[in-house]
């Protein structure tokens, strides 16, 4: 796989990332959900910290976080261009590595810029470019809104451990394109993992 068509994945997908939060920004106010199937939703939330809403304590943790975002993209824009640097590598590396790298970017721009270009989503519809930021640079939040909650408040008999009695929801987790990008980059690293990382056949 040539370099540009790595970019090329990489900007559909980023294209597409951005063009469903810009939407969803714009039309949907915080909180909001809409019901596509039973087991599928469009529900708008702001995630303010890393993957499953887990949050850096502390007044500086968000910035913090941005900032080892904006150090660690270059670093697999880099690992992208070194490996089809490399004319051997597996076209299933180059590909996991440009969807990490799409979906690490994603987030980062959101990251960036949302709290200086939207105001606040909160009872009412952000507007793009507003006049009343809703943050400030590096201390944007990232929009999350695609919902599967495949198995919704099924009551856990009680000989089940840790979650005996209580309601259990498969899946709860709500997330957005990036997301989706960076997980199937590191799957396909782990399920096609020898693919991925093949050597040569040494030639005498």
């Amino acid at each position: 796989m040539s370099l540009r068509q790595a970019y090329i994945i990489v900007f559909l997908l980023l294209l597409v990332d951005q063009v469903s939060k810009i939407y969803i920004k714009t039309n949907f106010v915080l909180g909001e959900e809409v019901t596509v199937f039973n087991w599928f939703k469009i529900h708008f939330i702001e995630n303010e910290g890393m993957a499953w809403g887990t949050k850096i304590p502390g007044e500086y943790g968000k910035l913090f976080l941005t900032l080892f975002r904006i150090c660690a993209v270059p670093g697999i824009g880099y690992w992208l261009w070194d490996t089809i640097r490399n004319h051997q590598s597996s076209n299933y590396l180059i590909v996991a590595i440009a969807l990490i790298f799409a979906g690490a970017l994603g987030n980062l721009i959101d990251s960036i810029f949302y709290g200086v270009i939207f105001n606040d989503s909160y009872q009412q519809l952000a507007v793009l470019f507003s006049q009343e930021p809703y943050g400030t640079w590096f201390h944007g939040q990232v929009v999350d809104m695609f919902y599967f909650p495949i198995i919704k408040d099924y009551p856990m008999p009680e000989w089940v451990p840790f979650l005996g009695g209580k309601p259990f929801t498969f899946f709860n987790a709500i997330f957005n394109v990036a997301d989706v990008a960076i997980s199937t980059g590191v799957g396909i690293l782990i399920v096609f993992n020898k693919k991925a990382f093949h050597k040569p056949e040494a030639q005498f």
